[in-house]
C-alpha cells in the first residue's frame, strides 16, 4: 500500500503565495483534495441524500465554490453581481447524474483562481477595511480570506460525514 500525501501544511510553501496567506493556501488546497477523493465514484443518490436533514454533498460543493466566490470578491473591495446571488440560490438544488464531474472542476478551477488571487495580494492592504454582505458586516482583507478557507474547511468535515453515511 502505497503512502499518502503529507497534509498541504506539511508539504511546505505554496509557490507565489505570501508568507502571511500560506495557510490560507494550504486549506484550500486540502479541501480540494479531500473534496475530490469523497466523492470519487458517489453515487448521485448519495450526493442529494440529507441524512437526519443535514446538508447534502451537493449543497457542500456547490457551497464552498460560491463561498470562496463571494469571500474574495468582498476582499477586493467589490460587491456581489447578479451571477453571484444567482449561484447562491441554486446551491441546494438537486444534483443531477451529469453535474457531479462539473461540480467538482468548478470547485477546483475556483481554488486555482483563489491561489493566482492569494499570489496578487498586496500584504499592506491586509488590515484594510472591507464590508460583507447586504448588512455591510465590517471585516477586512484578512478577515475575509481567512474566513474563505476556514469556513470551507468546516463545510469539508460536514461533507466528509454525510458522503461517508451516503455510501453506507
Amino acid at each position: 500500500m502505497a503512502a499518502s500525501a503529507p497534509e498541504w501544511w506539511q508539504r511546505g510553501p505554496v509557490d507565489g503565495v505570501p508568507d502571511m496567506l500560506q495557510p490560507v493556501a494550504h486549506m484550500l488546497l486540502q479541501m480540494r483534495d479531500e473534496v475530490a477523493a469523497a466523492v470519487a465514484d458517489l453515487p448521485v443518490d448519495a450526493w442529494n441524500a440529507r441524512p437526519a436533514g443535514v446538508a447534502s454533498v451537493g449543497y457542500h460543493v456547490r457551497h464552498m465554490t460560491g463561498v470562496l466566490d463571494r469571500l474574495f470578491t468582498y476582499a477586493r473591495g467589490e460587491a456581489l453581481n447578479d451571477a453571484q446571488f444567482f449561484a447562491l440560490r441554486i446551491e441546494g438544488d438537486v444534483v443531477q447524474e451529469t453535474e457531479r464531474a462539473m461540480l467538482v472542476t468548478q470547485l477546483s478551477s475556483r481554488v486555482d483562481a483563489c491561489l493566482d488571487a492569494l499570489r496578487g495580494t498586496d500584504t499592506s492592504t491586509l488590515a484594510e477595511m472591507r464590508l460583507v454582505g447586504r448588512a455591510g458586516v465590517p471585516s477586512t482583507v484578512l478577515g475575509c480570506l481567512v474566513h474563505a478557507g476556514e469556513h470551507c474547511m468546516r463545510h469539508l468535515g460536514q461533507l466528509l460525514v454525510t458522503a461517508r453515511v451516503g455510501r453506507v
